[in-house]
């Protein structure tokens, strides 16, 4: 791998702002006090992260429902990533597309670190029929985007 290719690669892999970290219930213990705080990020984080590294020398584009592919220009050449995503259950077919987009973007290693971050388990709190979080743990210093 030249240097150009792992500069825009090792850039796309950057943590992001925990600002932008959105967290979600996982796992939790039987009398719903507790769970697991699962962290992620939106479709619209990993655009801005390819604006921001590639410009506009990234295009996706989806060749059958429930599939995306990325693909980056790298030193005049195409790069293609794909995965894809079922129907969610808030959203539907939008759902789908986004999470497509949001796992084809993992293939690049955007936001794949999030995967990595320790179970935590926090307090939970009622809201509806269901719970949320009460609380969000704390990133680990290598989630951190690095200081510039």
């Amino acid at each position: 791998m030249d240097d150009n290719t792992k500069k825009i690669f090792d850039a796309l892999k950057e943590p992001f702002d925990p600002k932008v970290i959105s967290w979600r219930v996982g796992s939790t213990n039987a009398d719903k006090s507790k769970g697991i705080a699962l962290a992620y990020i939106d479709a619209r984080d990993v655009m801005k992260r390819l604006d921001d590294v590639c410009g506009l020398e990234w295009q996706d584009r989806y060749p059958f429902v429930g599939c995306c592919e990325i693909g980056i220009k790298v030193n005049g050449d195409w790069i293609w990533r794909s995965n894809g995503a079922d129907e969610t259950n808030v959203e539907g077919i939008k759902g789908q597309y986004s999470d497509a987009f949001k796992r084809a973007g993992v293939m690049f290693g955007i936001g794949r670190y999030l995967y990595y971050l320790p179970n935590t388990w926090v307090a939970l709190k009622p809201q509806g029929k269901s719970h949320v979080l009460a609380e969000y743990p704390q990133l680990p210093p290598w989630a951190l985007p690095k200081p510039k």
